[in-house]
């Protein structure tokens, strides 16, 4: 699919997508050109976005608004053009120091893995347990994002994650080929989370088998989101063991 885009089609996706991650405002042609070297009049990015919305790479939210990208668009940039980004030693360090003295006992392991997942990624952060227990943290940092302050849309998150099934049904649905995974959208299959995503991972310490992960806006920082899931689940199995 991905393979019919042009280098200069690829780069503006990633122009978009860099852009709406920092201001959540709907991107248009004149910003693009001003703020990222694409080489190419605002016309020409005018006429790559319309065509690019045409193609289901990007949204438009109102008639007179700039363009915002979509599951496809993201599912692009996670597969084709993200860097992820190393996890600064300091916090790290402060990650471990947080879960350490939790070692012995894998309940509070799990929760404070969560209390540091959810402060490093300013997100909501989830794990679950194999006899169906959901411990999460951070739900206050959704508040954060335009995206949760549509009421209805901050209580279908709220609702999922008090909800084992609901949230089993999202893991288990997924295809295992890595070991960060990523929900966009429409696999959350639920209408007021199509802006949302989960990014997650399973984890085994002894017997014990669950997932651990982060929740939030679909315009959230994957490169440093998805390092922050796969270090803290490495963690939890090291010191859970």
């Amino acid at each position: 699919m991905f393979e019919d885009l042009s280098e200069r089609q690829i780069s503006l996706i990633n122009a978009i997508i860099k852009e709406y991650l920092a201001t959540s405002e709907p991107v248009g042609s004149n910003v693009i050109v001003k703020k990222y070297s694409l080489r190419c009049s605002p016309a020409t990015v005018r006429n790559e976005m319309a065509r690019l919305l045409e193609d289901g790479y990007l949204d438009m939210l109102h008639t007179s608004s700039g363009r915002v990208p979509t599951p496809q668009a993201y599912r692009l940039f996670l597969n084709e053009i993200m860097e992820e980004h190393d996890i600064p030693v300091l916090q790290e360090v402060a990650i471990k120091q947080r879960l350490w003295p939790s070692r012995f006992e894998l309940s509070r392991l799990l929760r404070q893995s969560t209390i540091a997942l959810a402060d490093y990624s300013q997100l909501l952060a989830v794990a679950t347990t194999d006899d169906g227990h959901v411990i999460f943290s951070g739900a206050v940092n959704l508040l954060d994002h335009p995206e949760f302050w549509d009421i209805s849309v901050a209580k279908s998150a709220l609702y999922v994650f008090d909800n084992y099934e609901l949230l089993e049904k999202w893991v288990t649905k997924t295809p295992k080929t890595d070991d960060v995974w990523v929900l966009l959208g429409d696999d959350l299959n639920h209408e007021n989370l199509t802006n949302c995503s989960f990014v997650y991972s399973s984890y085994n310490v002894g017997p014990n088998r669950g997932y651990i992960g982060v929740f939030g806006p679909s315009r959230m920082d994957y490169s440093r989101v998805i390092p922050g899931v796969r270090y803290t689940k490495r963690l939890v199995e090291e010191l859970g063991s």
